[in-house]
């Protein structure tokens, strides 16, 4: 799958991530629309790097990772502040 972030960068995740990434990128994407508030989100985040792909353990985020989940953010953030208006 490609992801292409706010910003233009493209990132392709079978090429760019690896399969635990891919895994917690998953979860990510449930959570972009059920996050009720960007700590949330952010603590989600969290515990799925920690725990890793099937509890194997910590997963460190790659720059590609990171670019996706920073994106994941901003998308709660604007969810969230249009739910609010």
């Amino acid at each position: 799958m490609i992801i292409t972030t706010k910003d233009g960068k493209s990132i392709d995740t079978e090429k760019d991530l690896t399969a635990p990434e891919r895994h917690i990128l998953q979860k990510l994407f449930l959570w972009e629309s059920m996050a009720t508030s960007i700590n949330e989100f952010t603590d989600q985040k969290k515990v799925a790097l920690l725990k890793g792909w099937n509890n194997s353990g910590p997963i460190e985020e790659s720059t590609a990772l990171k670019h996706i989940i920073m994106d994941l953010e901003k998308k709660v953030a604007t969810r969230l502040s249009a739910n609010n208006t």
